[in-house]
């Protein structure tokens, strides 16, 4: 009777703790959901391994305690077979549940169904990028998805190994410079989140995140209307408000994340300021709108002094539009002499 009061007991506080503290996101996404099941399909068996293993740990030390001054060694004893019996089969069969559970979830989240909206992502340092192929090869800084339809993300990367979590959705992926992975993910609730990389990618690492919109489904074929005439009724593949934008540009390629430019606000230490470009243009012997062309396009051309080569991606003047890269510069050299 002690033994299963000290049980309980421990079950008890051991579920509290489990279940008042908010361990997990409020999920957003069917995968989501099915991963939070195996969570706590984990959890409740751990809890009552747990809550045994204490009970008879506890018990053993109260009731089988060697009296004061009892020094005598204790009675000779043979191992129990039928109890090393249970003690192996009952965790092998409880981890054998947990693998076939875990196995049904992840064919399940792998499955995009009939018909996916089809996401590009596009990761390099610092900076994620979309494109939606079905959508007349829309592109755009925030991923925006519909509510309730299945959205295949395909992922690929620049430079480096990256990895695309949107915490409240679950499903986590690494993009893998020269291979293309994949992930699905259905949005199950509105609101507003953030793309996070969560592999160690650089100096601007921390810096590395995108905004993410789930709308209901007319909502999102407006945007979807919207951001195809505002570049030009998408083709030619621009972000239109992007290209009007160079502050928007400086965001969302992660510029902030390595430089500091007082009108955007960051203090990035990785890479050389950006307030007085006319100074370094003029010490380059360029015009400030070529030497910043320049140094996004093909960085190593000119480094400036105490920097070295090979920190900077030498991919932005593929993953930024021409359109984009006028506008950055615009925005780096607004009046600049």
């Amino acid at each position: 009777m002690r033994l299963l009061t000290i049980g309980i007991v421990t079950a008890i506080l051991v579920t509290l703790v489990a279940v008042l503290i908010p361990w997990l996101p409020t999920s957003a996404s069917e995968e989501m959901d099915r991963i939070t099941f195996v969570y706590w399909f984990a959890t409740i068996i751990c809890i009552g391994i747990f809550a045994l293993v204490v009970a008879v740990v506890l018990y053993s030390v109260w009731a089988f305690r060697a009296q004061p001054e009892d020094d005598t060694d204790g009675p000779p004893i043979h191992g129990h077979t039928g109890l090393e019996i249970v003690w192996t089969v009952i965790p092998a069969v409880l981890v054998i549940a947990i693998g076939v559970v875990s196995a049904v979830v992840m064919s399940q989240n792998a499955d995009a169904g009939r018909d996916p909206l089809t996401v590009k992502v596009f990761a390099q340092q610092f900076a994620w990028r979309f494109q939606y192929p079905a959508q007349g090869d829309l592109r755009s800084n925030e991923l925006v998805l519909p509510l309730g339809r299945n959205v295949r993300f395909e992922l690929e990367s620049a430079d480096v190994i990256h990895s695309l979590w949107i915490p409240e959705m679950g499903q986590k992926q690494d993009v893998v410079p020269g291979v293309q992975t994949k992930i699905v993910i259905t949005p199950t609730r509105t609101g507003r989140f953030t793309l996070v990389c969560t592999e160690l990618c650089g100096l601007g690492h921390s810096t590395m995140r995108a905004p993410v919109r789930v709308l209901r489904p007319a909502a999102w074929e407006a945007w979807v209307r919207e951001h195809g005439q505002q570049a030009g009724g998408g083709q030619g593949g621009g972000n239109g408000a992007a290209a009007a934008d160079g502050a928007e540009v400086f965001a969302t390629a992660g510029c902030g994340g390595c430089h500091a430019f007082a009108p955007a606000g960051s203090d990035g230490q990785i890479g050389p300021g950006l307030d007085d470009v006319a100074a370094s243009a003029r010490a380059a012997g360029q015009e400030p709108a070529e030497y910043v062309r320049t140094s996004i396009v093909d960085p190593d051309t000119r480094l400036a002094p105490g920097y070295a080569a090979g920190v900077m991606p030498k991919t932005f003047g593929e993953s930024l539009t021409s359109q984009e890269i006028d506008a950055l510069v615009a925005y780096l050299t607004d009046g600049e002499g």
